[in-house]
């Protein structure tokens, strides 16, 4: 596991200077390699390019430095991440007769590249970013894994190409300060997160999941393809029984738990306590000969805290079971640093829990397996009801009256604190009914302020009526409707942009490698092969995954609920933030700042802080905005 950089210097300049650029680029991402670096650095006819790593020693400790050459050092490659596969690809190659040097998945990547071309990149099973230059081609190929489980960001102006693993290796080293960008603005106040291609930046990009870059290195052009044809909303259902399906899965996710355990140092799981953890917590230790360790994190707020039900699966699987409670004062000195690493604006309160297991994760092993994937995968969310719901309600409620009903309840079900009860549900649920044709889902999505209010709070000019547009074509939906088309949806928007941007940043800003067995593309084409109600029987989310294991789980376990991985800032925003949150409402401060409707979004915040209205998810978005724009866009 590792992080990458990539800088061409488009005219001829200083090797040294442009690896001292490199060495920079290297330094900021030191958390994500500290075990080691490597640079390439040379002229061509018509630029200077160089390419650089830092590396976190998982496979091949002895022989796996980067970056790492053909025989005939025409091709080069430096390259972040796991590939799963990479022995039996090894096996595949050298019965065409290749030969390999070390015992890198790196060099497995080169040689199959050597041998294939771009058409290998498909053949990786894995989570990765690289870039192969080819001299022979005068080409560089940038490229991203399957789910966008490994970050790539590059930007290109006049004098400049840059790639990089994380945002903050790009901004320190671009020839002038960036402008904001409208639609990454908008889409950070609507989902909390911004998805690729867009960043909060004006012309640097995050390359999207299942792409790669093919970069003309002497005519300074690029183009982006994608590596292999996703199986979509058209992808015809098999006829196989539900017994049959059901062994498939599970044997798909022992293979897939197997194949991700392949490490060379010690490894072991986040444990939630739900469904996906104790599922793959549970297949960890089946396949392991010793005791295996799971880690999981609590909170001293009741409400939040589900640690008794990691409990009852580490006694179940014995495993070493290490158990964190954590409070607010734990977080006081870090947050800071997890909220700022992102690079740009992100709300996820989960990043805070999500980095504090990873902190106290990595003083006992080095790789960690997570249940993420498996709602997307498998079908767990409650928003997934939404299809089912809207129709019913709208075929019975009719417009005017559903209107009646919003006014009359809007008031009612106001909170005062940070509970996600069922009062929150319903006002959210309320708001995302939808009389026109689909729209309902992309408004079930906006966690932060959804379409109809979200101009009482931004200025015009940041608002944008196509905002979902690269998202529909890309995965052929413009009205959802079905749990396939929520599925795949989340897959472009909320799984690359939000979960795996979390999960990738606060383990690596620890140091700490994490992998997810649901992320695997033979699970993932499998389950949209099956028919929906295997998925979602009724109101039964992930009901083929937890038939599949029921029989290995006390009775009911399986069945309990979950609230998931939130953090109480809704609490802390009144408390040990609160100081820190009223200095960005400072009038003249949003003046100058001409982002936002300024009396407005002082009434938001002093409305939630007051405890007159509960608005933790918009006055939580906010913050984080704010945070990251006086902390670093003002500083560049």
């Amino acid at each position: 596991m590792c992080g990458i950089n990539g800088y061409i210097a488009l005219h001829n300049q200083n090797e040294q200077k442009v690896k001292g650029l490199l060495s920079k680029m290297n330094d900021l991402i030191f958390h994500r390699g500290p075990d080691e670096d490597g640079f390439f650095c040379e002229n061509t006819a018509s630029s200077t390019l160089g390419m650089a790593m830092r590396r976190l020693s998982i496979i091949d400790l002895s022989s796996g430095k980067q970056p790492i050459f053909s025989d005939d050092k025409s091709i080069v490659i430096v390259f972040n991440g796991e590939i799963y596969n990479y022995r039996e690809l090894k096996e595949k190659l050298k019965k065409l007769g290749v030969t390999f040097n070390t015992t890198s998945d790196t060099e497995v990547i080169l040689k199959l590249y050597e041998k294939f071309g771009v058409d290998a990149f498909k053949e990786l099973d894995g989570m990765f970013g690289f870039s192969i230059y080819d001299k022979n081609k005068n080409k560089v190929y940038i490229a991203r894994d399957f789910f966008g489980e490994k970050p790539l960001y590059y930007y290109k102006s006049d004098t400049q190409f840059i790639w990089a693993s994380e945002l903050k290796s790009v901004i320190n080293v671009i020839d002038k300060k960036p402008q904001l960008n409208s639609k990454g603005l908008n889409l950070y106040f609507r989902l909390t997160y911004i998805p690729a291609p867009y960043t909060i930046y004006e012309n640097i990009h995050k390359l999207k999941q299942n792409h790669y870059i093919a970069y003309d290195v002497e005519n300074n052009t690029f183009s982006i393809h994608q590596i292999e044809k996703e199986t979509n909303n058209a992808t015809p259902k098999i006829d196989v029984s539900f017994d049959e399906a059901k062994k498939n899965v599970r044997d798909l996710m022992y293979e897939s738990v197997t194949s991700r355990a392949v490490s060379d140092v010690p490894i072991g799981t986040f444990l939630s306590g739900g469904v996906d953890s104790s599922v793959v917590s549970l297949c960890l230790s089946q396949f392991s000969s010793t005791p295996i360790d799971t880690f999981s994190i609590g909170f001293e707020k009741k409400s939040y805290d589900e640690s008794d039900k990691s409990r009852v699966v580490a006694k179940l699987i014995n495993s070493n079971h290490h158990e964190f409670i954590i409070n607010e004062k734990d977080l006081a000195e870090d947050v800071n640093k997890i909220l700022l690493n992102f690079d740009e604006p992100f709300s996820d309160s989960s990043s805070l829990p999500t980095y504090l297991v990873s902190n106290r994760t990595k003083n006992h092993v080095k790789v960690a397996l997570t249940g993420d994937g498996g709602d997307e995968v498998f079908g767990g969310y409650n928003k997934y009801y939404i299809g089912k719901l809207n129709t019913k309600y709208t075929n019975v409620v009719p417009k005017g009256f559903h209107g009646f009903v919003k006014n009359v309840t809007s008031p009612l079900l106001k909170t005062s604190s940070d509970k996600r009860g069922k009062r929150f549900k319903i006002k959210r649920l309320l708001n995302s009914i939808d009389y026109n044709g689909g729209d309902y889902y992309w408004d079930i999505l906006s966690l932060g302020f959804q379409k109809n209010t979200l101009g009482a709070f931004l200025l015009p000019k940041y608002l944008n009526d196509d905002l979902f547009d690269v998202y529909k074509k890309d995965t052929g939906i413009t009205h959802p409707k079905t749990l396939t088309d929520f599925r795949l949806i989340d897959k472009v928007t909320s799984l690359e942009g939000d979960m795996l941007v979390k999960v990738d940043r606060t383990s690596m800003l620890n140091s700490l490698e994490c992998r997810a067995p649901f992320l695997n593309k033979k699970v993932w084409n499998y389950t949209n092969t099956l028919p929906e109600d295997f998925l979602m029987k009724g109101w039964n989310k992930k009901y083929i995954l937890k038939e599949a294991f029921r029989d290995q789980f006390p009775k009911d376990f399986l069945d309990k609920s979950k609230s998931g991985f939130g953090a109480p800032v809704g609490d802390w925003l009144k408390s040990s933030l609160r100081a820190e949150l009223e200095s960005y409402i400072t009038e003249n401060e949003l003046i100058d700042q001409n982002i936002f409707h300024v009396d407005n979004i002082i009434n938001l915040v002093k409305n939630h802080i007051s405890g007159k209205e509960d608005n933790t998810f918009k006055v939580w978005t906010f913050y984080c905005f704010q945070k990251w724009y006086h902390n670093i866009y003002k500083r560049l």
